[in-house]
């Protein structure tokens, strides 16, 4: 793109970066888990969008392209830390495969759960998932938090986290599947602590 001059070009990039930041920084809060962490990689990728705007072809794409930023941001920062000896709680390890690898929220809901969803079921759940999700998402390994935030939240193709992590496809495909597992089970458990279903994890339902 061209300008007429940096004022112009300056002016452009702070219209089109303000409606974006607090979805750039709860994007990088979500990897990050840390609010100075993510606020150090917002800043970062703001920086590195602005020395390389003159890179974007298409300004209709601005938003794509600095999302791409900041993951690639995030993604380096990470690396750097697990080449670090001293920071190994950093590295992105593999959970155990038995746990909760196999929960699936509608096979403990089974089809009475066509019968009984009802205004104050929806009510809870609607409500569960906009106060809670991001908790719980918090809550799951690095492996799987940092696969399903870039495929669920920034919507990278599974060969495109590949290339970003340095893994197979095929574990990408097993971390996200986990990942949802796990997941759906945390939301099932607090909804059975809501008092919302009852009945135990092996198969009960609501009574």
């Amino acid at each position: 793109m061209r300008f007429d001059d940096a004022a112009s070009r300056r002016k452009w990039f702070e219209r089109r970066l303000a409606p974006l930041l607090d979805r750039l920084y709860g994007t990088a809060l979500r990897l990050t888990r840390n609010p100075a962490d993510a606020e150090d990689v917002v800043a970062e990728a703001v920086a590195k969008a602005w020395s390389q705007l003159g890179r974007l072809q298409d300004p209709q794409r601005f938003e794509g392209w600095l999302f791409h930023i900041l993951t690639n941001t995030f993604i380096s920062e990470w690396r750097r830390r697990r080449c670090r000896p001293q920071s190994a709680s950093a590295d992105i390890t593999e959970p155990s495969e038995l746990d909760s690898a196999s929960f699936t929220l509608f096979q403990q809901l089974h089809q009475p759960f066509l019968l009984w969803w009802g205004s104050l079921e929806e009510q809870f759940f609607n409500g569960l998932l906009q106060e809670d999700l991001e908790r719980a998402l918090d809550a799951l390994p690095d492996a799987y938090r940092v696969t399903i935030v870039l495929v669920e939240v920034q919507g990278y193709t599974y060969e495109e986290v590949a290339r970003l992590l340095g893994i197979p496809v095929g574990t990408v495909r097993s971390r996200l599947s986990r990942a949802r597992s796990r997941l759906q089970k945390m939301l099932w458990d607090q909804a059975r602590e809501a008092g919302v279903v009852l009945g135990n994890k092996e198969g009960g339902t609501r009574e």
